[in-house]
């Protein structure tokens, strides 16, 4: 975090934007607390990507959320191609009157400078190859593979400036961290993931059980049996046939599917924040 501040900062006046990237599923806890204070009242657009994961009513919920409180964001889905055509426009409207300035100097065409922030993982990479028409940013469906800033041409008449996923040193929720595992933001390797499945179990109980029972083909009896959300992990197991010697589940392997198809949207587009709770 000590590192990507410092980029941040020194790099800060060099840009006319701030993007931030969202993860669509989770906006509240994927905003690390710490940019907003970095960046101040640089003039920002707050982008809530891998929409086509996400609940859609949820996602508009939190478009106009930002816009009650006189922010801008967007829903963008690198995959769809969704919300693409609403980027460069919005990115004028923000900045319309910088562009009138650089107009009445002479500076008409002037490139746009943006500076492209977010958690590991959120899709800072994917996004930019989007706009870019090509592979210029490193892609793998893992944290951390950003590593040093690099500017970025794009399509749209906007330089980005990358700067590399990071997470805050503390997390003052504990659902935010477990948010953040659950949708792979934070390594796999790290954590202990039959603890992680176990919280997915809970959150899809109480946000999303139709789609839960659908896809495991559980009956709504076999779910409210279930007292405790690791028996329900185990029963995902059992309906998967994910069994060792002696009839046992093998839940580690229940937990690392269970979280594979929740991130992939297998199980459906489910939104774990909504922000009427926030």
């Amino acid at each position: 975090m000590a590192k990507t501040r410092r980029l941040i900062t020194e790099n800060l006046k060099e840009v006319d934007i701030v993007i931030e990237i969202l993860d669509a599923r989770i906006p509240y806890s994927s905003k690390n607390p710490e940019i907003a204070r970095i960046i101040g009242d640089k003039p920002t657009l707050t982008i809530l990507n891998k929409a086509s994961l996400a609940d859609k009513t949820i996602t508009k919920q939190w478009v106009e959320h930002y816009s009650s409180i006189g922010k801008d964001a967007i829903a963008i889905d690198c995959v769809s191609g969704e919300g693409f055509n609403l980027l460069a426009s919005t990115i004028k409207k923000i900045l319309a009157d910088k562009i009138q300035r650089y107009e009445a100097r002479g500076m008409h065409g002037r490139k746009l400078k943006a500076m492209f922030v977010g958690i590991p993982n959120v899709g800072k990479s994917s996004l930019i190859n989007r706009l870019c028409g090509s592979k210029k940013a490193k892609v793998e469906n893992r944290p951390g593979v950003t590593l040093n800033k690099q500017w970025i041409p794009t399509t749209i008449g906007l330089d980005l400036m990358d700067m590399p996923g990071v997470l805050w040193p503390k997390f003052e929720e504990k659902a935010v961290g477990e948010n953040l595992a659950v949708t792979g933001a934070i390594k796999d390797a790290i954590l202990d993931i039959e603890y992680i499945a176990v919280v997915l179990c809970s959150r899809l109980r109480n946000i999303a059980p139709e789609q839960l029972m659908a896809r495991y083909k559980i009956t709504k009896d076999e779910l409210d049996s279930c007292e405790m959300d690791y028996e329900l992990l185990e029963l995902i197991g059992r309906k998967r046939g994910f069994l060792i010697s002696g009839g046992e589940v093998n839940t580690e392997r229940t937990a690392t599917t269970l979280l594979e198809e929740f991130r992939s949207a297998k199980i459906g587009c489910i939104s774990l924040e909504a922000p009427e709770v926030k």
